[in-house]
């Protein structure tokens, strides 16, 4: 303890080089906490989109439909499975799908979509798709219901209330085809995903595929993201080989190996950051050092040992650093805090961050085991750094040290 108050005393002697020193610390760990946050925030917003416009936790097929989604890959109505996920206590809501590639086409225009035939009240437990209506309203259960978004009805030159035609090959190998009015358009935060799903009812997608009761998947929400892992090892215990069960971890791999790259990428900021400030730190201590000769010369001379010496100037160091970090992680952490609640507006590049599915205003994420491992990178860096300043003051012979000028 009392090593610790003469260190806290030692660095506040020369107050304004102790200052300089802590603010770079400080700047650089609040920006990096801010970027870290951002990125976090962006990151989970395209994993929360993702989720919530069409892949859910869990799918349901008939095994090889994620590889070729035809209608001969159709499953049966899926009662068996229904059973199944009903009485299981991790299941919170599931719907029945029926999809397909296919073409809509209006009085001026046409487009390739992916058509999703729907249950509308249970899809609305499962996507969010029902909240992105910004026309009109979604499916309302009657027959010939078509839901599209903005973007889509811009390219079709159709608006509410229009006739549109909807094509897919059918199961007999012909063309089926059905005319649908527009009743809603929707805007998700994915330009991709919004310039390919359409809505319709199951019954029309299934009598226009041919289908009789079949069902192209069925989408699955869990209680919890942890429970995921069950609810498929239980499914597929009860499930022959016809049928494939596959998680998000499945469906989106790319994004989430995007998601586990941010959490190295963290490491690596931090180190970046350190390194940066490792010179400053060195030249604050050696200074520190420098102008202390002669006091090291008498603490030795009356019998100080080397390793305590040496130990003080770590100390003092891990000191500024520690100083340091609190006040740039507590700052970063309180403006990201502010932000997760309100937001970030990106308008300025909606069409970009559309094009990755992350939405206009971006809400940075806290993470708190982010910001230990942070605090960690920085106050090891700055305690290396001060090693070789504390050799110096370690070496320095008591005679000459106190004769120094």
């Amino acid at each position: 303890m009392m090593l610790l108050r003469l260190a806290w005393r030692n660095i506040w002697r020369n107050r304004r080089r102790s200052l300089i020193i802590i603010t770079s610390i400080v700047v650089g760990v609040l920006a990096m906490s801010f970027v870290e946050g951002l990125s976090r925030g962006f990151l989970k917003q395209m994993f929360d989109n993702q989720l919530g416009a069409h892949t859910s936790h869990l799918q349901i097929h008939r095994r090889g439909f994620n590889d070729n989604r035809i209608v001969q890959n159709f499953m049966d109505e899926g009662a068996r499975v229904s059973s199944m996920l009903e009485q299981n206590a991790n299941v919170q809501y599931f719907s029945k799908r029926v999809t397909a590639y296919g073409i809509i086409s209006s009085a001026s225009n046409s487009s390739g979509v992916y058509i999703v035939g729907i249950d509308p009240k249970r899809e609305a437990k499962i996507t969010t798709i029902d909240e992105s209506i910004a026309h009109g309203q979604h499916l309302s259960g009657q027959r010939h219901e078509v839901v599209i978004s903005k973007r889509l009805a811009e390219t079709l030159g159709a608006g509410l209330g229009d006739r549109v035609v909807a094509m897919a090959s059918s199961l007999d190998g012909k063309v089926g085809a059905e005319v649908f009015r527009v009743v809603g358009l929707y805007q998700s935060p994915s330009s991709a995903f919004d310039r390919l799903f359409i809505y319709i009812p199951a019954e029309n997608a299934q009598e226009m595929l041919r289908v009789g009761g079949r069902i192209a998947e069925i989408a699955v929400v869990a209680r919890t993201l942890d429970s995921v892992a069950a609810i498929k090892a239980d499914l597929e215990s009860k499930l022959d080989e016809s049928y494939e069960i596959l998680s998000y971890q499945d469906l989106l791999p790319s994004l989430l190996a995007q998601l586990e790259m941010t959490e190295e990428l963290m490491w690596i900021f931090y180190l970046i950051v350190g390194l940066a400030m490792i010179f400053g730190i060195i030249n604050t201590m050696l200074m520190s050092v420098f102008e202390r000769i002669r006091e090291f010369g008498v603490l030795k001379a009356i019998g100080m040992k080397n390793g305590i010496l040496f130990c003080m100037v770590l100390i003092e160091a891990f000191l500024l650093g520690l100083v340091g970090t609190l006040i740039g992680f507590g700052g970063g952490t309180l403006i990201n805090l502010h932000l997760s609640a309100t937001g970030l507006n990106f308008a300025a590049f909606s069409e970009g961050l559309a094009s990755y599915g992350a939405g206009a205003v971006i809400y940075p994420v806290v993470d708190y085991a982010g910001v230990a491992t942070g605090m960690v990178v920085i106050l090891s860096i700055c305690v290396i750094a001060a090693i070789y300043p504390a050799l110096r003051a370690v070496r320095l012979q008591p005679v000459n040290a106190i004769r120094y000028v």
